[in-house]
């Protein structure tokens, strides 16, 4: 069954297990274009701020995929049904830099309905985002200094936060 259209005030994800357990793709660039990377994902959050929905991620610099974020306007996050788990473990263990990871993992991008960033046919859940607001992580900032032993090569997460401009799903992802 084809993904419906959700209103963000009623998409009614279980958040911590979407991206902690579930784990998520992010895809930047262009589909259009064939210009694109993705990684799997497990940090971030969804929310509200500036009056708008958003999404954030993070990404290392050291990441493929980093130079879609920084180069491109747009990104997706989607879910994918458990029968995928191994399909995601690849795409967040080997780089894009070395092949079409994504054709290796079974999965056939689409174009996304919002953004130019693609999406993926077997998804659950695709949420389309407009990148509002990038930072990067400052050490100094870590208020707990066990925060500090995620960066042993101090390569520090770019957090981005993008606007929720389409959200599309399986009805178990919509609250009635």
């Amino acid at each position: 069954m084809p993904l419906q259209p959700i209103e963000f005030t009623r998409f009614a994800p279980t958040v911590f297990h979407l991206f902690d357990r579930q784990w998520l793709l992010l895809t930047g660039g262009d589909f259009a274009r064939g210009v694109f990377n993705t990684m799997t994902i497990s940090w971030g959050s969804l929310g509200v701020v500036w009056g708008r929905p958003f999404v954030q991620v993070f990404v290392r610099p050291t990441r493929h995929t980093f130079e879609f974020m920084e180069h491109h306007g747009s990104f997706t996050v989607t879910a994918f049904p458990e029968q995928y788990r191994a399909a995601l473990n690849l795409l967040g263990v080997r780089s894009g830099r070395e092949g079409n990871k994504i054709a290796e993992a079974g999965l056939t991008p689409v174009a996304a309905a919002e953004v130019a960033a693609p999406a993926f046919a077997e998804a659950e859940l695709v949420i389309e985002c407009r990148k509002l607001y990038r930072a990067t992580l400052e050490p100094a900032g870590f208020l707990d200094p066990q925060v500090e032993v995620n960066y042993p090569n101090k390569d520090y997460h770019a957090i981005y936060y993008g606007e929720v401009v389409a959200i599309r799903g399986d009805a178990k992802y919509r609250m009635d």
